[in-house]
């Protein structure tokens, strides 16, 4: 009998064999599968809660000091008695999407494929409902992970008009600026330059909407911890 060619993961490959079966051994078929005997009886050795408790305890030090990077965060939690070293914690925070603040060259420089839209409300009375709306992102730690969260605000009721969630930072904050506008529509919607909202793709959707775009003077890090 010829060796299967099965183009997918050893993941699947291993599930692919039924451990009761008795008619043909477990030897034979590892080896019409293309896997070793060995692979199939490969249990994980990474331990998943101690990594959650490790990002749990970043996210709480990155929130008190958003200024440490990778050495320092590392100095920090082995303070606290965690064995741990920066090739771990530089892994955690990249999952995690943090990243020390501190100044880098250029950064007044802004993207010239996106059009950076001026501040409308210096010197402006917020009085009536839908006159102002505004939005934001932030990162929510949970007890199985983290999740970002988009929501659209009016100004005057800080009234919240939509909110999504998502797991990734990709294209929910269109969706949550959608959902909005189905239910009313602002004269003004102010962001910050955040590379999402100066997108092309959101401001779109305000400028078919026929909505006026207000950005602030600067760029903010939108990914916070609460």
């Amino acid at each position: 009998m010829a060796k299967k060619n099965l183009n997918c993961s050893i993941d699947i490959k291993r599930q692919c064999i039924d451990p009761n079966h008795s008619l043909v051994p477990i030897v034979r078929r590892c080896d019409l599968l293309g896997i070793n005997r060995s692979t199939y009886y490969y249990q994980s050795c990474k331990d998943e809660s101690c990594n959650l408790a490790l990002m749990r305890l970043i996210d709480e030090e990155y929130t008190r000091y958003p200024f440490c990077g990778v050495e320092k965060m590392t100095v920090l939690l082995r303070r606290q008695g965690h064995t741990v070293n920066p090739k771990r914690i530089r892994r955690l925070m990249r999952l995690m999407g943090l990243e020390a603040i501190y100044p880098e060259p250029n950064l007044s420089k802004a993207l010239k494929e996106h059009k950076i839209y001026p501040y409308l409300l210096r010197g402006v009375s917020i009085d009536q409902v839908d006159q102002v709306w505004s939005t934001d992102i932030t990162c929510i730690c949970l007890n199985s992970g983290f999740i970002y969260l988009a929501a659209v605000i009016d100004w005057f009721s800080r009234y919240v008009l939509s909110c999504e969630f998502s797991t990734i930072p990709e294209e929910f904050c269109i969706k949550a600026l959608q959902a909005a506008l189905k239910a009313a529509k602002p004269k003004i919607f102010n962001t910050d330059q955040g590379s999402r909202f100066i997108s092309g793709a959101f401001t779109g959707v305000l400028k078919k909407a026929g909505v006026k775009i207000s950005m602030d003077g600067r760029a903010e890090p939108w990914i916070t911890s609460s």
